[in-house]
């Protein structure tokens, strides 16, 4: 206590050239008097409202999609209902996800943001190229029936080549179009544990054990399939390579 109490009375009686200045916050109501007032605020309200849907973006525009589905419905088809936990799944899809996307991201730093830095683009200019690799990635991965679903939706003309169409189409054709895909790949995942999870039912049954669960027998037959043909590495490989 005696301590800080000298050190309160040297900060209030030290000499000004020992004092900090700290800078002075003004915060006002005021009528703007011109456009030039209102449009900072306009940006900083928009900046907040991007950085708020970030993750949103993140799930729309890359791979992210496919690869949680995935790895969701290969946990119940494992039947280890919590293992692995959400945080692993969610944080080996976001690895694979900046893995898989990261010639996307160099490209649109390249096209976009870089000479945007070196004042060679607008912002307008800037958003625009930046776009145009994920649209490239979004076109390779959407399924033309998706495409045309939404396009039909918005009472669009057909469009000629890929550069007409529309984003706002693109984005929601593109994650229907990774879930339809993301539940062919589960579907192909669950065939054989299912047939694991018949054949120890059956056996149990014709053994009369009927008060044995067949989880508990099946269970670690799974785990030991899945782990004899390192399933991980097939899986994430198989996974990384549909997108190339």
């Amino acid at each position: 206590m005696k301590k800080l109490r000298w050190l309160t009375l040297f900060l209030l009686w030290s000499p000004p050239a020992l004092a900090v200045t700290l800078p002075a916050v003004r915060l006002s109501l005021e009528p703007a008097k011109g456009p030039e007032q209102v449009a900072p605020v306009l940006q900083i309200l928009l900046l907040l409202t991007v950085l708020s849907v970030a993750p949103a973006l993140l799930l729309m525009l890359t791979s992210f999609t496919r690869l949680v589905v995935v790895f969701s419905l290969l946990r119940h088809a494992l039947g280890t209902q919590q293992t692995p936990p959400n945080q692993v799944l969610i944080s080996l899809a976001l690895f694979l996800t900046f893995f898989i996307m990261a010639p996307v991201f160099r490209e649109a730093y390249q096209r976009g943001i870089q000479p945007y830095l070196d004042h060679q683009l607008t912002e307008e200019e800037m958003f625009r190229e930046a776009l145009k690799p994920f649209r490239q990635f979004m076109l390779k991965n959407t399924r033309e029936k998706d495409l045309a679903l939404f396009v039909k939706i918005r009472g669009e003309k057909r469009p000629r080549n890929p550069g007409e169409v529309s984003t706002l189409s693109l984005i929601p054709a593109f994650m229907i179009s990774e879930l339809r895909t993301a539940f062919e790949i589960g579907f192909l995942l669950y065939i054989p544990f299912l047939v694991i999870d018949m054949v120890v039912s059956s056996v149990l049954l014709s053994m009369g054990m009927l008060m044995l669960p067949p989880m508990m027998i099946s269970l670690p037959l799974k785990l030991l399939l899945f782990v004899l043909v390192d399933g991980w590495n097939i899986l994430v490989g198989s996974l990384a390579r549909s997108f190339f």
